[in-house]
């Protein structure tokens, strides 16, 4: 896994919480929930939150070697899946996968995968911005579409879409246009979804995370200018911690939310509040 660098002591990520003793509105016991991208970074870390909560999850990615580790280390309750999220295939594999665990029932899809590379926009290669917004866009309300229809059958379930705080606001001066596109997108698709689905017992909701360590953002935690302009321009002052999603996450999750739908939650240090 990648080795990511010491950061500072607000922003060091403790490993997954003791959640045994969670009240019960914010509990999963006997719940299936799929996370996208498990691999490493957020994935993982969701992978562990939710399987603390009492869920059983399948974690998706593409790397099986680094699912089947996360596996050992959480114990019973992890389902690994080999995954590429933009294979129709392998999409209905892991919802037949995840639809074995308990006779059909999903009550959480958490869609994190997501790719990304800043470059100037009058550069980016067609095929680079494509399939940006086919890991990012397309797979979420495909994976969405697939998991939804237990979930309207059932009248229950909580789909979280992790979008960014870039599908709200531009990320000049980095220059990544297909990232702010398909993230923005995720954004109203949140919405849309939520509303038709309101009704019928479904909830969709997204968190938009600022700056946090991931393997997409490895180099900025090694880089002084990329720390500066961090520190500089977020009102708290540093970037985030893995374990600072941990409350967000399970929130929309669980029947915590019941009442809420069609919300993005900007856990970005008040980035987007400037």
């Amino acid at each position: 896994m990648l080795a990511l660098p010491a950061y500072p002591a607000a922003m060091t990520s403790p490993s997954a919480p003791p959640l045994s003793s969670l009240p019960p509105p914010f509990r999963l016991d006997g719940g299936v929930a799929v996370v996208t991208g498990a691999s490493s970074g957020l994935g993982a870390r969701f992978t562990r939150v939710l399987h603390g909560a009492g869920a059983t999850v399948v974690a998706a990615a593409r790397r099986v070697d680094r699912l089947e580790a996360l596996a050992a280390s959480c114990g019973e309750g992890v389902v690994p899946v080999a995954c590429d999220v933009t294979v129709e295939a392998e999409l209905e594999a892991l919802v037949a996968t995840a639809s074995g665990v308990a006779d059909g029932r999903i009550d959480v899809l958490v869609n994190n995968a997501g790719i990304g590379e800043p470059m100037p926009a009058e550069d980016e290669p067609f095929e680079h911005f494509r399939r940006v917004v086919d890991v990012n866009l397309n797979a979420t309300f495909r994976l969405t579409q697939l998991v939804a229809g237990a979930m309207l059958a059932r009248r229950s379930g909580s789909i979280v879409n992790v979008a960014s705080m870039l599908g709200l606001v531009a990320s000049a001066p980095v220059r990544q246009a297909s990232y702010c596109a398909s993230k923005g997108a995720v954004v109203n698709l949140t919405r849309e979804l939520a509303c038709q689905w309101a009704r019928k017992g479904v909830r969709v909701n997204a968190i938009a995370p600022g700056w946090f360590p991931s393997e997409m953002t490895a180099e900025m935690w090694t880089d002084e200018s990329s720390m500066a302009f961090i520190t500089r321009n977020c009102p708290m002052g540093r970037g985030g911690a893995e374990h600072e999603l941990d409350g967000v996450l399970l929130f929309l999750a669980s029947d915590a939310s019941s009442y809420v739908t069609g919300q993005i939650i900007a856990v970005d240090g008040g980035w987007t509040a400037r």
